[in-house]
């Protein structure tokens, strides 16, 4: 009878949500795929410091932090992220921070809740416990932040009562406060903490009523062949909407965000190389290495807490027609690898998008990375987001522009939008008006022209289309003034970050 037990006890594990919570395991079993770790939270742990506000992660009142084992070292890496948008099930493995953690056990305040209170940083506090779980993910990775990563840290954080002044000088300055003896800087390495995640960490697939995590590609490529019909789930920042604000009813979903092969992601000579588990913040700090004229979309493609959750991959597989990294990678002649079964096949970017919410993969297929070329010799290349808001906004239209000139003349051309059609593509017309031509205001005029061929975009609430098609062509002219020397500022841009 014990052996038995004990096996009815290995089943019952295998079949719940295990993760850290307060230096205790937890595990959590008999509650929809589909709940998310906010509603965990409030209605199931009555840990109701974690508030919802837009319940679509962008205000950041439910801002919690995620900490992860890594793999080979005895360290975990805290990031924050939306728990509103984010499913319980993929926090499976990991540690579970809330403002609620942070105090130390006699009362005793984390020198950023103490920091929030000596600079007056509370105002109704409704958004307050998110802001200091932002700002103790800060404090977690940077010994000493200045105002900048300060500003970026918050820019997923919404304060309705507009007092961002107090809030701001309170992050910069809880550095200043002596070393706690509850959650320094040293818990990411501490041994007790690391052994705890250990504990918990799966060697076979999580398996749940409507949910699954294959651990491995061929075992992810079996499950989805089995079960083409399942919705695949990455970073969950669309998905997450369509549970939350959608209200609908998912098939089964297989979870990729454990697939060993599909988190790695390298760099050569032939350029990158990006799983579509990798998280958004890994995947643009790599880009960035190669191609840094994109500092300013990879700050504006969305908060650190979108960022952690978001994978490349999602983006690139969603295929929204204001998704914004697609323009730039099909400008550039990146290509996605896709997988069914045993069958691989690679595919250029552009030709992944068949029509709106319509992609060229069969039942069962999936992504498995995206594969961006390295920069080449004498390549010009930029590209450009509008939107009403610089932080945490939609593009009423993203545009990417690569060129290659010799002698003064276009010699290769590829354009791509985003926000003009029904998926992102290129500007077919617009690339035959400059190739061979000379690059000059002349050339670009008639290119400019040329984008009333290539695209007749919709009016929403975002942009009319008399507006886009006049920012479409005023962008390709911004491109060419700030590009006018090619290839000398071409060769300079490579060489250094663009300004911000």
């Amino acid at each position: 009878m014990a052996g038995s037990g004990s096996q009815d006890q290995a089943i019952a594990a295998s079949a719940a949500v295990r993760f850290v919570l307060d230096g205790q395991s937890v595990s959590v079993a008999n509650l929809p795929a589909t709940t998310t770790v906010l509603e965990y939270l409030r209605n199931v742990a009555h840990r109701t410091g974690t508030k919802e506000g837009c319940a679509e992660g962008d205000c950041g009142a439910c801002t919690v932090v995620l900490g992860e084992l890594m793999a080979g070292a005895q360290q975990v890496h805290y990031r924050a992220v939306n728990s509103c948008i984010r499913l319980l099930p993929t926090i499976d493995g990991q540690e579970l921070v809330t403002v609620e953690s942070l105090a130390a056990p006699e009362g005793t305040l984390h020198p950023v809740q103490q920091a929030m209170v000596d600079y007056h940083a509370s105002q109704c506090g409704f958004c307050t416990p998110g802001f200091v779980m932002s700002l103790f993910a800060l404090y977690l990775n940077e010994p000493s932040p200045d105002r900048t990563q300060v500003l970026e840290a918050l820019s997923g954080n919404l304060c309705r009562c507009t007092g961002y002044r107090p809030i701001i000088e309170a992050g910069c300055q809880m550095a200043a406060y002596p070393k706690p003896a509850h959650w320094s800087r040293d818990e990411p390495s501490a041994p007790a903490r690391c052994s705890a995640l250990r504990a918990i960490q799966r060697q076979q697939a999580l398996k749940l009523p409507g949910f699954t995590a294959p651990r491995s590609l061929k075992e992810l490529a079996a499950t989805l062949e089995a079960n083409p019909a399942a919705q695949v789930l990455a970073g969950g920042t669309d998905v997450g909407l369509w549970v939350t604000k959608q209200l609908r009813e998912l098939p089964a979903i297989v979870y990729v965000g454990e697939v060993a092969e599909l988190k790695a992601a390298s760099s050569d000579a032939q350029g990158l190389s990006i799983g579509a588990a990798v998280p958004l913040t890994q995947a643009w700090a790599l880009i960035l290495k190669s191609y840094p004229q994109l500092t300013e979309l990879a700050l504006r493609f969305g908060s650190p807490p979108v960022q952690n959750s978001g994978t490349l991959g999602g983006n690139v597989a969603n295929g929204s027609p204001i998704g914004d990294s697609m323009p730039a990678l099909i400008a550039l002649g990146a290509q996605v690898e896709l997988q069914r079964g045993s069958s691989v096949r690679r595919l250029a970017l552009e030709q992944l998008y068949l029509g709106y919410q319509r992609k060229d993969m069969a039942p069962g297929e999936f992504l498995v990375r995206v594969l961006i070329p390295a920069p080449a010799a004498g390549q010009c290349f930029a590209s450009y987001k509008v939107a009403k808001r610089f932080d945490q906004d939609i593009s009423a239209l993203c545009a990417a522009f690569a060129l290659r000139i010799e002698h003064s003349h276009v010699v290769a051309v590829r354009i791509a939008y985003g926000g003009m059609a029904a998926i992102p593509s290129r500007a077919a017309a617009t690339e035959q008006a400059l190739l061979g031509q000379p690059w000059n205001e002349a050339s670009v005029e008639k290119a400019m022209r040329a984008l009333g061929e290539d695209f007749k975009p919709l009016t929403d609430m975002r942009a009319s289309s008399g507006y886009r098609l006049q920012a479409a062509a005023q962008l390709l002219r911004r491109f060419f003034l700030e590009h006018g020397a090619a290839p000398q500022a071409c060769r300079a841009q490579q060489a250094v970050a663009a300004p911000l």
